[in-house]
This record gives structure tokens, sequence and C-alpha cells, in this order.
């Protein structure tokens, strides 16, 4: 029997305050909050991918295993605009690589440039753009 590939159908968010969470991701992303299902808070479904928050009773702890990266043509200017909705810039991470924030809860996420870049080894980027 032939198998379908996979594909992933909502990426989901562990939060103390799943709707201090979506609030901060919905402005950010401009997906309007759509409503709660049980422990689970969710934005708009767009290009077939649902991102929801859910209610957990634990904190963080320790560095995100996977993350989101968001594109910008102008990521200096969206560090001012997340620092604005509650995010913080994380001073831990080297100049030169991504501007890597963290959301209100946490979560690490990088704002990268919509054009072109390559990595070196380390990755760092060199803007083709």
């Amino acid at each position: 029997m032939a198998h379908s590939p996979m594909r992933i159908h909502a990426l989901i968010v562990d939060a103390t305050n799943p709707e201090r969470l979506a609030a901060f991701w919905s402005d950010l992303l401009g997906r309007p909050v759509v409503g709660r299902t049980g422990p689970y808070v969710w934005l708009r479904r767009e290009d077939g991918l649902g991102l929801g928050f859910q209610q957990t009773a634990e904190r963080k702890s320790g560095k995100n295993r996977m993350h989101f990266d968001i594109t910008s043509p102008d990521p200096a200017a969206e560090q001012q605009r997340v620092e604005a909705l509650g995010g913080h810039r994380l001073q831990e991470y080297a100049d030169g690589g991504f501007l890597v924030m963290a959301d209100p809860e946490g979560n690490e996420f990088c704002i990268i440039p919509e054009g072109p870049f390559e990595l070196d080894e380390e990755g760092h980027a060199n803007y083709l753009g």
C-alpha cells in the first residue's frame, strides 16, 4: 500500500498565558486570533498552516529545539516593533548572525531579510541584496 506524504497541519507553542502569546504573534504576523478550542488559542490559518498556543503549567526552560524564521525587508525596524509588543533581543547571540529575538514567554525566533543571503560555517549571514 502506497503512503501519501504527510504534511505539517499546525505548529503549536506551549504557553503559560496562551491569550497573551497569541496576541503577540497575531500583532507580529498580522494573523488575527480566530478562537479558542479547549486549551488552544488559534491564529487564522494561512497557506494551509495553523498556528496555535496551548495552555501549559510549565514555563519554558532552556533553548528551543525548533524556532520560527520570519522575514522582513527591514529586520532592524522589526526589532523595535517586537520590543514594543513585549519581546526582546537575545544578546547572547553574536552580531553578524541573524537577528535573534524572543517572544514574551522567551521562545526564540529569528528575523531574517527577505533578500538573498549566504551563510558561513558558523551561521553568520552575508547579505547579497
